[in-house]
C-alpha cells in the first residue's frame, strides 16, 4: 500500500484519540471545546478520491459523535466541510487551485491559515448552529462559533505548523 495511505490512517485515528480523550474534556471558560479533527480536512490528499473522501469524513464525525454524544452533529459538519473544501481552495487559491501540479508549499502563509480559517468557521456555524437550533439565539450561536473557532484555529495552526511534512 502507498505510504500516504499509511500516513492518512495513522492522522484519522490519532485526531479521533486526541479529540475524543483530550479536547472533548477540556472546557475553557465553561463552553470552548476546541474541535482540532477539522484539521484532517486541511491535510487529506488535495488530489485524492473525492467520493472516498466524502465517506471517510462521514466516518470521522461519526465516530467522534458516538464518543461525544452529539448525535451526528460532527458529522453533519464535516460532510459539509468535504463538500465545500473544493469551493474554499479556490477561493483561497484561486485559479493556481485548478491545476494538476497544485501543492500548499507553493502557497503563502495567509492563504494556508485563511484556508482553515474558513473551514473552521463553516464547521463551527453548522455545528453550533444545529445543537442549539433556535435563531432567537443567534448571539450564543456566534459568541460559540467565533470563541471556539479562535481556539481551534490556533490549535490547529500549531498542530499544522509541528506535524505537516516539509513536502506538503
Amino acid at each position: 500500500m502507498n505510504n500516504t495511505i499509511f500516513i492518512n490512517i495513522f492522522r484519522f485515528v490519532l485526531l479521533i484519540l486526541t479529540q475524543v480523550l483530550i479536547f472533548n474534556n477540556l472546557n475553557f471558560m465553561g463552553f470552548i471545546n476546541p474541535m482540532v479533527y477539522v484539521i484532517f480536512f486541511y491535510w487529506y490528499p488535495i488530489k485524492g478520491n473525492r467520493a472516498l473522501f466524502m465517506v471517510i469524513a462521514f466516518l470521522l464525525g461519526f465516530i467522534i459523535d458516538i464518543f461525544s454524544d452529539t448525535m451526528a452533529l460532527n458529522a453533519l459538519a464535516s460532510l459539509t466541510i468535504a463538500y465545500a473544501r473544493p469551493v474554499l481552495m479556490r477561493f483561497c487559491f484561486g485559479v493556481n487551485y485548478e491545476f494538476q501540479n497544485f501543492s500548499f508549499k507553493n502557497t503563502t502563509n495567509i492563504q494556508r491559515v485563511t484556508l482553515l480559517a474558513l473551514m473552521v468557521l463553516v464547521h463551527h456555524l453548522i455545528f453550533f448552529s444545529l445543537e442549539i437550533l433556535s435563531i432567537a439565539h443567534i448571539l450564543l450561536i456566534l459568541k460559540k462559533v467565533f470563541a471556539t473557532g479562535i481556539v481551534t484555529l490556533i490549535l490547529c495552526t500549531l498542530f499544522s505548523s509541528l506535524f505537516s511534512p516539509k513536502s506538503e
